[in-house]
């Protein structure tokens, strides 16, 4: 799986969580960045299919 964040997103959620180190030997401000770009895409994702579902009762 690719995770592709721009520059400009990775730096929003950077300010977010900025931590100065980690104390289990990972990059956890990538780590969680990268979370939280995937949590806001399957929210956008979901809201989308909420939307879509709505209207189809609707004609129903």
């Amino acid at each position: 799986m690719e995770f592709d964040i721009t520059p400009k997103r990775y730096e929003e959620l950077a300010r977010l969580i900025a931590q100065a180190e980690s104390p289990v030997g990972i990059d956890a401000e990538k780590t969680h960045i990268l979370i939280l770009d995937k949590l806001e895409q399957v929210s956008a994702r979901l809201q989308r299919l909420e939307e879509r579902l709505a209207q189809l009762e609707e004609r129903s």
